[in-house]
């Protein structure tokens, strides 16, 4: 596991590409290198995970040079394949097949690759050629900013990226709206005009004249699914596929950990990977104080009867401000989803307590329809796909309206909005509301709004996350279900609960989904510190100084809640609060730090 990044068509100092390898050191404290020549760069910090003594970036093979962030779990087999093809590799480290995958099969080196990664390979033969791949989900996440000259440079995280391209001087026109819209950028978007997100699945050559060409990707082979079998016989053939999936992921020379709510789906992991994790440590994020919605109780129940050690967090409300800006810093762009500081206090215990990856439930609920706004969107009446949008947004459009200056929802009706995008999406497709709603779930807010949120708040503590449910097989098996076997009768993810049995306590199993996230409503009532800071941030006077918003519509919020505090408001309130936080904190300089590379 690493952070990359790099350049083609530029010359930049080589302290500025030293600088920019200290600005990734947290995700990867275990080595940094670059390499450079005319008109090209690529750099990597390490974490080491699989051959901690092997592993220096970039790989090379002749003129060939591959930098990589993530893991290549079937890299054994391609190994084996290569060098029956002549091809010997010394290397024992996952990310060292890769030139060599390259040289064999060009472009379409990476319809070959089972695994979570985002790889850049620089082809010197003859002219340079850059080549950026990612992999199917977007487990691991990739930016790119292309400037007039042609010149494309590239990162692992945006503010690595804003150092080393001069990119993000400008906002995009709608990104307030579009954050409060979808709570974070979604698809390609970035809240930066000038920064794309590298979308998953997608292979991309830059040439020496700046040219972009996309290749397509092969489909994942088949692999045995349910397909339209019954509900026994189904969640039998996922329990299978998780099983395999899980059992290859704990596979790693540093300590394994798993993080578990207390939920069905990292419950079910976590359940496992006991099976070939003696001893499973287990990380669970609660509250000081008494808060709503509490699950602790439910991760102590699993971790009881599977005999895992379970290592309670405990996150001081009180301390929430004083943790926003590094979230923030971290993210690169803000998201509104309140988790995002309980995940980085989670991930900063892990660290402390000496594991490096750890497990995790994520993605289950996009696969099998766990979301509330999913099951009711199946089977409602009306406007199903106006209801859905709407539960996407962090602000209501109504809301949303009050709380803008009047230029600026003047700027808003010149504009395709991000709202008008996604209700483009869905409708028209009455025939098939759950294909369509997934498509949304996993191919626009997954990578974007989870797995980039769990990346860039895993590796400010250098913890690689491996998510099972984001394997090609649970994907392709989940997309081949009937929908009756994700939703039935208003409940999601119908097959995995049966798939549960006998792996999670009936109790886990069978109780009510509740969100996985900070108690906000209960936060963000008068007399606590967080809606003091969140009064502070949003004062009119502060937001006078610039942005988008409104100080008389903001303070009526204010006001709404500190007399009758609801989900909606506070679920508002904090959105707003995030924002204004990020973007006082982006126009800051980013700091130089100190170079400590290995030049290749």
């Amino acid at each position: 596991m690493c952070r990359v990044y790099g350049y083609i068509n530029r010359d930049v100092p080589p302290t500025r590409l030293a600088h920019t390898g200290a600005l990734l050191h947290h995700g990867g404290p275990d080595g940094r290198f670059f390499d450079h020549g005319p008109g090209w760069a690529l750099g990597a910090t390490r974490l080491a995970v699989m051959a901690p003594r092997h592993g220096a970036q970039p790989y090379v093979l002749g003129p060939i040079r591959v930098v990589f962030n993530g893991e290549i779990y079937n890299h054994r087999e391609l190994r084996e394949r290569l060098a029956r093809h002549g091809y010997p590799i010394d290397d024992p480290c996952d990310g060292a097949v890769l030139p060599a995958l390259y040289h064999r099969y060009g472009t379409s080196f990476a319809d070959h690759l089972d695994g979570m990664y985002a790889i850049a390979v620089m082809d010197l033969r003859g002219a340079p050629r850059l080549v950026l791949a990612t992999d199917d989900t977007g487990v691991k996440p990739l930016y790119y900013h292309r400037d007039r000259h042609g010149g494309v440079s590239f990162a692992s995280e945006i503010a690595a990226l804003r150092y080393l391209s001069g990119a993000g001087a400008r906002h995009a026109p709608d990104a307030l709206d579009t954050f409060l819209t979808t709570k974070t950028p979604l698809g390609t978007r970035c809240v930066y005009e000038d920064i794309t997100a590298l979308e998953p699945a997608r292979t991309v050559t830059v040439t020496a004249h700046g040219r972009m060409r996309w290749h397509p990707r092969a489909p994942a082979a088949p692999s045995p699914g349910p397909d339209a079998a019954g509900p026994e016989r189904a969640a039998g053939t996922v329990r299978d596929l998780l099983r395999t999936e899980v059992h290859r992921l704990a596979v790693a020379d540093v300590p394994v950990a798993a993080v578990l709510s207390g939920g069905l789906d990292s419950s079910l992991v976590t359940g496992l990977l006991t099976e070939v994790v003696d001893d499973l440590h287990a990380f669970h994020i609660r509250y000081r104080g008494s808060w709503p919605a509490d699950e602790s109780t439910h991760a102590r129940a699993v971790a009881t009867a599977r005999g895992v050690r379970l290592h309670e967090v405990e996150l001081d409300p009180a301390h929430i401000p004083d943790l926003l800006p590094k979230v923030l810093r971290h993210l690169g762009q803000p998201n509104a989803d309140p988790i995002t500081v309980s995940t980085y206090a989670l991930f900063e215990a892990v660290r402390d307590a000496g594991f490096t990856v750890a497990l995790t439930g994520d993605a289950a609920d996009e696969l099998f329809g766990g979301y509330a706004r999913v099951t009711e969107g199946v089977s409602a009446q009306g406007d199903w796909g106006t209801e859905y949008v709407r539960a996407l947004a962090a602000v209501p459009s109504p809301l949303r309206t009050r709380l803008y200056r009047p230029d600026y929802r003047d700027l808003l009706r010149e504009i395709h909005t991000a709202e008008e995008e996604l209700l483009e999406r869905v409708r028209g497709r009455e025939s098939d509301r759950l294909a369509a709603m997934t498509d949304v779930e996993i191919g626009l807010r997954m990578p974007a709004y989870h797995l980039r949120r769990v990346d860039h708040l895993s590796m400010a503590s250098a913890i690689e996350v491996r998510p099972p449910f984001c394997q090609r097989s649970l994907v392709a098996a989940a997309r081949r279900l009937p929908a009756p076997l994700k939703v039935h009768r208003g409940r999601g993810k119908r097959v995995l609960h049966a798939a549960a049995r006998g792996v999670v306590p009936e109790s886990v199993r069978n109780r009510p989904k509740q969100p996985f996230t900070l108690p906000i409503t209960a936060m963000l009532a008068p007399g606590t510190a967080l809606f003091a800071h969140a009064q502070e941030v949003l004062a009119p006077a502060e937001l006078r100084t610039g942005g988008a918003l409104d100080p008389g519509g903001v303070t009526a919020l204010l006001r709404r809640q500190a007399l009758a505090p609801d989900a909606g408001s506070a679920l508002a309130i904090w959105s707003l609060m995030v924002f204004e936080l990020w973007r006082r904190q982006e126009s800051e300089p980013v700091p130089a730090p100190r170079p400590r590379e290995q030049v290749a």
